[in-house]
Formats: C-alpha cells, structure tokens, sequence
C-alpha cells in the first residue's frame, strides 16, 4: 500500500497524464480505502477541468521584459 504521500504525488501526475498504468492501480487502491485522498484526488481533477475551460492568456515576452524593469524600479 502506498502512503498518502505518495498517493498525492501520482494524483498529480495522473492530472497530466504522466503516470503509469502500475502508480494509476496503486493510487485506485489507496483511494479506495483513504476518503481524505479520494476527496483530494476529486478536488484536484475539478479543479484541473475548470483551468482548462478558463480563458487564460500568458503574457508575451516583451511584455514579462517590461514588467520585469518596472517591479525592478519599485524595489
């Protein structure tokens, strides 16, 4: 059996598609008998769905240049 630890970690990785089949059976079984990792994992995959339906957008590199001297001015 895996720790909660351990079971958070793969819960991650399963969010972005980066565990594998062996961590996805491990953390299906901890899940099953630990209800706080359970709401864990839940709360994380609604929270995962709703960040990829938010219209983020990234800032452009000119733009984290000029916010950058302008924070740099501030100190």
């Amino acid at each position: 059996m895996i720790s909660c630890d351990e079971a958070a970690i793969i819960c991650n990785k399963k969010q972005y598609k980066e565990a594998t089949f062996i961590e996805k059976i491990k953390l299906v079984m901890h899940l099953f008998f630990c209800k706080t990792c359970a709401r864990f994992s839940k709360k994380n995959a609604e929270f995962t769905s709703l960040c990829e339906k938010a219209p983020l957008h990234c800032l452009t590199e000119n733009d984290k240049v000029i916010m950058k001297k302008d924070l740099q001015g501030k100190i």
